[in-house]
């Protein structure tokens, strides 16, 4: 079965469904699946509005507005009656908005996060697949220390579960193209000043566009089994390659590394490879858990990892090329002009 046939005359729900990530989502299940319902799950109603100036519930008879909050356990039972799939995408992200707001980045990231598992177990939710970050790795800052430990919420939800049949799995990746609040637009917008900041020279980054993490992540709710966290095998590039593919005329100003900032982000930890599986376009990091068996996953030809594996940014085998990296740019409908 295809991912996208599994949708076919389901509900599923996408919470965060009016950000970078929950908006494309909405926008390909429309295109390729034909869902019993669509679900949009976030908490501010302007954006929803604008979300439904595009994608209106008159042009699409599947499609619903929830407004409401992952912190409010009431109002995700609410959403989920019926639901069959949850994508779970809401979050806090901005490093340093998390920084010096703390006590909010949990309520959202963790509390949330068990919210989302309390309330799929109690109405019948078949699978949630949550989306992770690199930043979880090895955690620096709190953004990534929050999102690690939703990370383990989800896969210790699968024991919740008990006799229930509800499902969790993660997804972990690293920088979205285009994506609301990254550098790309940043330095479109600052290219007109004629000169870029850049925190290191030697900094690096994991890069993937929205469409690659969308398919992704439905690819995951397709062939999960519940417990395990699929990482994408995607390119990497030094931050100031980056820019000066994007604005060669510019200045760069390197202005440090900022407070909560790695030189360079990893995916899977030498920890993580010791019981994680490769595939030809993604990885499987099995959880440490004696009820797991991964037998699907093996049969499917998962390999173990080779002892001292380490999936990072600066030393990945795959590198974007200025050429590549304008094909994603076109991908994403963030071409310079």
């Amino acid at each position: 079965m295809s991912e996208m046939s599994l949708l076919n005359g389901r509900a599923i729900l996408i919470t965060g469904g009016t950000g970078s990530f929950g908006r494309t989502c909405a926008e390909y299940i429309l295109r390729h699946a034909q869902p019993y319902k669509l679900i949009i799950f976030s908490r501010d109603e302007a954006k929803q509005h604008e979300m439904a100036q595009v994608l209106s519930a008159e042009s699409h008879s599947c499609l619903r507005y929830f407004i409401g909050d992952v912190r409010d356990e009431r109002r995700l039972r609410r959403a989920f009656d019926g639901v069959d799939f949850v994508i779970h995408a809401a979050a806090l992200k901005q490093v340093p908005a998390c920084e010096y707001n703390p006590i909010e980045a949990v309520k959202t990231n963790v509390m949330g996060a068990q919210n989302i598992i309390n309330a799929a177990i109690d109405t019948g939710v078949k699978r949630v697949v949550a989306l992770s970050t690199d930043k979880a790795a090895s955690p620096v800052n709190l953004y990534g220390a929050t999102k690690l430990c939703s990370d383990k919420l989800f896969t210790a939800g699968n024991v919740y579960s008990g006799v229930h049949r509800t499902r969790f799995s993660t997804v972990r990746y690293g920088n979205v193209v285009g994506s609301r609040g990254s550098v790309i637009p940043l330095f479109k917008r600052l290219r007109a000043t004629g000169e870029l900041p850049i925190t290191d020279p030697e900094m690096t980054r994991f890069w993937i566009t929205l469409d690659h993490g969308v398919r992704f992540v439905l690819q995951a709710l397709n062939n999960m089994t519940g417990g395990e966290m699929f990482v994408p095998k995607i390119p990497s590039m030094r931050v100031q390659e980056l820019a000066q593919a994007l604005a060669p005329e510019c200045r760069l100003r390197i202005i440090g590394i900022r407070p909560g900032e790695k030189l360079h982000e990893t995916l899977i930890t030498e920890d993580d490879a010791r019981h994680s599986l490769e595939f030809k376009d993604h990885f499987v990091i099995e959880p440490e858990f004696n009820w797991w068996t991964g037998d699907e996953h093996r049969a499917n030809g998962g390999r173990r990892l080779a002892p001292g594996f380490v999936y990072a940014s600066n030393t990945n085998d795959r590198w974007l090329s200025e050429a590549e990296l304008h094909q994603l740019l076109a991908e994403s409908s963030l071409a310079l002009t």
